[in-house]
């Protein structure tokens, strides 16, 4: 006879536990650790690399790369500053040694054996619910108070012609490459296309970016067309509204056909790299015997992130929207508010920021300009320009701005910041929105001199900026003059 499977239940282990977590990502990790710090049984299930997309595919090694194409192109456009510029010689197996470097850093914090310090149980494998309390994982049966899927996302692959049959990158590959890539052809203009294309330009890739929208359509365009004619200028080719009809080629050449509104095109490169979007991880979790129906953008949840079975709750890229560790991470608090505090938390949304880091960085938090006044009609818009700082102007990064939404009563409504150390920046905006502050708050602290930070500062006094003239006032100033 064959031997039992962990479905049938014949030679699998049971465990009862607090909290079966599925996915091992930022989300997950996040939520594991807080649960088992509160005293919970957790079990969690990861059947590849413990960190997810963010540690081994995303945000630690992109970063890596694009701090290494900083420094180059530091090198090269040092004369401004009194110091000779040179072209830096760029070694790309070393490259990709600091980038597996960084990840291999960063790792401790997500090691099975460190969670397994926590009190977390981990188990390697896939994990499959087989019915509405139950999943499998390996030879283990687990039964839960409370299952979270935490399995995030994997790059999308469009159905292009011919493309099966050409080597590309995505953003789970391209860490490995340790060549130069004479010339990039990337598809996708969205924030990851982009962080790459700059990142390989400054390497001494020539790059090419297609795009069948808009490039940054989901950025404030306002914001988004600073970073794109920084971009332009730096030899970046950007084409919008194309579609692509057939890939061919081979190791070293590739050729894209396309069409635009000119016509029928044709590109030649050496490399392809594919950052196309993004689709939420839910094959083989058995979705259906827990009672859940999957959608084409992951698993639909209510504002507390609990699926249609009441016991099992979904967050991060899974479940759609924004797709960021620090959305994960946030997700994860509200599950833990709601199931061991009883409190109705949920998740920021709109207020939670993004950033794309590129140099200039855009950030962004809460509601745009057109959302703002579809939303409340009538709103007042703030900017400061990045040359009216002195820290700019003595590091020579004086592109860009800070456009701060608000109501006419002076509530934050939305903050975008297009320049050197806007994620950093963009902070401040995401701590007001997320704590009701009005425009007055954003005036009522010290800045040091001469910091970046001070535009923040600078830009919400523009909200006052008409006061000085309004009669009204005047006429109040001028009765307090008297009666001093």
């Amino acid at each position: 006879m064959p031997k039992d499977t962990p479905e049938a239940g014949a030679e699998s282990q049971n465990i009862e536990t607090d909290f079966c977590i599925i996915g091992a990502g930022s989300g997950g990790l996040a939520l594991a650790a807080a649960a088992a710090a509160f005293g919970q049984r957790v079990v969690l299930i990861e059947k590849h690399k413990m960190g997810g997309d963010t540690l081994n595919y995303g945000s630690v090694p992109s970063k890596a790369l694009l701090a290494a194409a900083k420094r180059a192109n530091a090198m090269r456009t040092a004369s401004p500053l009194g110091v000779r510029g040179v072209e830096p010689l760029i070694d790309f197996a070393a490259l990709r040694e600091h980038i597996k470097r960084t990840i291999a850093n960063a790792s401790p914090n997500a090691s099975p054996e460190r969670f397994a310090g926590l009190g977390v149980r981990v188990i390697a494998a896939a994990g499959k619910f087989i019915d509405k309390s139950t999943v499998v994982a390996g030879d283990f049966r687990i039964t839960a108070r409370r299952f979270v899927i935490a399995t995030g996302s994997s790059p999308v692959i469009p159905p292009i012609p011919g493309l099966q049959d050409v080597p590309y990158f995505t953003n789970e590959t391209i860490f490995e490459n340790a060549n130069p890539l004479p010339h990039l052809i990337v598809i996708g203009a969205g924030a990851t296309g982009l962080e790459f294309a700059q990142s390989y330009r400054r390497l001494g890739s020539q790059v090419t970016v297609l795009d069948a929208a808009q490039a940054l359509g989901e950025e404030d365009p306002e914001l988004a067309a600073v970073l794109l004619a920084k971009l332009s200028s730096e030899g970046i080719a950007i084409c919008e509204g194309v579609r692509v009809t057939r890939v061919s080629g081979e190791q070293g050449r590739v050729v894209v056909e396309f069409e635009t509104s000119r016509g029928a095109e044709r590109l030649e490169g050496s490399d392809l790299l594919i950052v196309a979007g993004r689709k939420a991880n839910v094959a083989a979790l058995g979705l259906e015997a827990a009672g859940i129906k999957p959608a084409s953008d992951g698993i639909k949840v209510n504002a507390g992130l609990r699926t249609r079975n009441r016991r099992v709750y979904a967050i991060g890229d899974v479940v759609g929207g924004p797709h960021s560790s620090h959305a994960a991470v946030e997700h994860a608090e509200v599950v833990l508010w709601r199931t061991l505090f009883r409190l109705r938390a949920k998740a920021a949304g709109r207020a939670s920021p993004r950033v794309v880091f590129t140099e200039p960085e855009l950030a962004h938090v809460g509601l745009s300009e057109s959302e703002a006044r579809a939303k409340y009609g009538k709103i007042r818009v703030l900017r400061w320009p990045y040359h009216e700082n002195d820290r700019a102007q003595a590091e020579c990064k004086t592109d860009g701005h800070i456009k701060i939404v608000t109501s006419k009563h002076g509530e934050i409504l939305g903050a975008g910041i297009v320049g050197a150390e806007a994620g950093e920046l963009i902070q401040m905006w995401s701590l007001a929105i997320s704590q009701g502050l009005k425009i007055k708050a954003m005036t009522q602290w010290n800045s040091p001199y001469p910091t970046l930070s001070d535009i923040n500062k600078r830009a919400a006094f523009r909200y006052f900026a008409t006061s000085p003239s309004n009669p009204y006032v005047r006429k109040v100033i001028a009765l307090l003059a008297k009666l001093g």
